[in-house]
């Protein structure tokens, strides 16, 4: 009887864990567009680096597919692949451009600030 108990706990953890890793992301097409043009970027700087999708998802440790998905802009690949990407293509620093400039975080801060008298 204990076995049972231990199955269907464990049963039980892996489909509520399996259940929450698969929600998936939704994106208004126009933020969809931001996504495609970065892929579509990447795949310039990859061509113009004459490097083919081998080379580059090998490099990258990631599969062929996924590298395809990266430059068509799929939301679901992860940052970490597309961190790799960049990082075999020398643009890694541009992952810091990220957010960097929170030109409408100041201009809160700045408002709070001046009210603050």
């Amino acid at each position: 009887m204990l076995y049972i108990i231990i199955i269907l706990v464990i049963f039980v953890e892996l489909y509520q864990h399996s259940s929450m890793s698969s929600k998936k992301q939704l994106l208004f097409p126009k933020h969809k567009l931001v996504l495609e043009q970065v892929g579509e970027n990447i795949k310039l700087a990859r061509k113009r680096r004459k490097l083919t999708t081998i080379q580059v998802s090998e490099r990258a440790g990631i599969d062929r597919t996924t590298l395809y998905q990266i430059e068509r802009g799929n939301g679901s690949v992860s940052m970490a692949a597309y961190f790799n990407t960049l990082r075999v293509l020398g643009l890694q620093d541009d992952f810091l451009k990220l957010a960097a400039d929170d030109t409408f975080g100041r201009k809160l801060q700045d408002i709070e600030l001046i009210g603050n008298k």
